[in-house]
Parts: C-alpha cells; sequence; structure tokens
C-alpha cells in the first residue's frame, strides 16, 4: 500500500487567511470586478519520495487522495517536491493545485476543484 503525504493543516489556514486578507483589502479598496473574484495562494512545499513511480496525496479541503503517476521514469525513493496552492473566489476556497517537481522539472501540475 502507498503512504499518502499530507499538507500542514495550519499552512491550508494561513493561505486561507491569506485569501480573504486579500480580496477584503481589494474590496476596500474598490478594486476592478476582476481584481477581487479569482485568487490563487501557495500554501505549501513538502517533500515527497516515489513509490512504484508515483506519488500519492492527502488534499485538503474535501479534495480526497490521489496517487499521481509520474510522466518520466524514477526509482523509487527519489525525492522530489510537492506544492500546493488554494484557489479561491472573492476569499473563499474553490478548489486546490498541485504541482510536483523532481530535480527541479515540473512533472505533474494539476488543478481539483474550480482553479
Amino acid at each position: 500500500m502507498s503512504d499518502f503525504y499530507s499538507f500542514s493543516d495550519e499552512a491550508v489556514h494561513a493561505a486561507l487567511e491569506s485569501a480573504k486578507q486579500n480580496f477584503n483589502r481589494a474590496d476596500s479598496l474598490v478594486a476592478s470586478p476582476a481584481a477581487s473574484e479569482l485568487l490563487s495562494v501557495g500554501a505549501e512545499c513538502i517533500s515527497v519520495s516515489t513509490q512504484g513511480n508515483q506519488v500519492c496525496i492527502n488534499l485538503p479541503l474535501g479534495f480526497g487522495q490521489h496517487c499521481f503517476s509520474l510522466p518520466i521514469t524514477v526509482p523509487s525513493g527519489s525525492v522530489g517536491q510537492a506544492c500546493l496552492s488554494i484557489c479561491t473566489k472573492f476569499g473563499l476556497p474553490t478548489g486546490v493545485r498541485i504541482t510536483i517537481t523532481f530535480a527541479g522539472v515540473t512533472v505533474i501540475n494539476q488543478a481539483f476543484g474550480l482553479c
């Protein structure tokens, strides 16, 4: 069975708070409507290791567990990085985006929900 990596609750909470503050600030400045609608906020990057040429991650905000098959051959145990961004609209979460990199090369970039 694969191990699932998780992002910290604190990082997710901080990203959501940042999105709310950015929306409230834009709203108080009477910014253009487009400026306050969609915002993607970086939450956290974590180290991940491959298992059978895949990486498995617990996604926050109810988006479930997902295993990502890598499009390149990476030996089991290779260490890479998975980064989480929270997508928001009007300061409320609408989705998440996962970016997985190995040796500085992005191999997966996938959104769940509205991003």
